[in-house]
Order: C-alpha cells, then structure tokens, then sequence
C-alpha cells in the first residue's frame, strides 16, 4: 500500500473512532472504510502502538472487542482532579431558571428577580456571583439602593456565546421541552 494510501487510511481510522464515541470493532472499521479486514487491521495496529510511542495523554486502546480513545494512565491524577473542579461549577435547575431571567431581564434587582420566581433567590443569586456568571452592574435609585445583577464575559464563555445577541429569543426558549433533554 502506498505512503498516501496509507495515510488516508490512517487518518480515516482516527476520525471514525473518535466520532464513534463508544467505540468500533475492527469488522465495523472495515465497513466504514470499504476496506479489506488485514488491510484495516495492519494500519489499526500501526496507530495503537504510534499513540503508545509518543506517550501522550490520549491512546486508542481495545477493550471487549472494540477500539476507541482513552486516556492515558500518567493522566490519571490530573484528570481526576479536573473532574473534581468542573463538578463545582455544576448549575441546579433553580440556578438555571435564575440565570435564565437574569440574562434576559438584565439589568435586574434581586426584588425583582424573587417577583417572577415568586421565592426567595438570595443564595442562587449569590452562588452564581461565585462562579461568576452574573455581577452588580450598577445600583437602582431607590432606597438601599439594590444592585442591578447582569451577565458577565465568564457567563459567555461557559455557554460558548460571541455575545447575548447569540441566545436564542425568549420564544424559543419556551418552545424547548427540557423534559427531552
């Protein structure tokens, strides 16, 4: 088999086990390809022992018949640990349904915000100023001057927005059954 042949094969293997997600037997490769099964299988075992070589965090490994990626065992702690942190930054219903007026009403007092929730959001407001998804972005002019909460640039990024004129409309927002998701 050619150099080129070769390769396009190689990259091809890489490309249908990663979108598999849970993996591929060798015979399901094959078909995916249009390709003969030894053919298939010099070129698999080629990248398996080439993700082993270059010690990286990622390998394609088999188990129970089917190839797909894994991470490596060095990675393990790190993984671990990254799993751990990302948990902290999990968002609860209320959170979600909170933030969700925050970002479409902003700016908006908490007074206000507990009006159209019709319950005391004080701790959800103030868990996502933790994770700083919402801020005070000014100060009403009323007695205690309550703050105005609005979105933040961390907000925009943790839900891979450009900005909040990428949201969808409130419209469409009503229109999704979340009982689905």
């Amino acid at each position: 088999m050619s150099d080129l042949e070769y390769s396009k094969i190689k990259s091809a293997i890489e490309a249908l086990i990663f979108v598999s997600g849970e993996g591929l037997t060798i015979k399901e490769i094959a078909n995916g390809l249009d390709e003969d099964l030894p053919k298939v299988e010099t070129v698999l075992n080629s990248l398996v022992d080439e993700y082993l070589e270059r010690d990286c965090g990622i390998m394609i490994s088999e188990t129970a018949g089917k190839y797909k990626f894994s991470t490596s065992s060095g990675v393990f702690e790190i993984i671990r640990s990254f799993i751990h942190n990302k948990k902290k930054h999990t968002l609860t219903k209320a959170m979600l349904e909170t933030l969700a007026i925050i970002t479409y009403k902003q700016p908006i007092t908490l007074y206000e915000i507990e009006e159209i929730r019709g319950v005391s959001s004080r701790s959800l407001v103030t868990g996502l100023a933790n994770k700083k998804l919402i801020k005070i972005a000014g100060y009403k002019e009323a007695p205690g001057k309550p703050g105005y909460y609005a979105t933040t640039k961390e907000f925009l990024e943790y839900f891979g927005l450009n900005n909040l004129q990428d949201l969808p409309s409130p419209k469409e927002v009503k229109e999704l059954n979340f009982e689905d998701l």
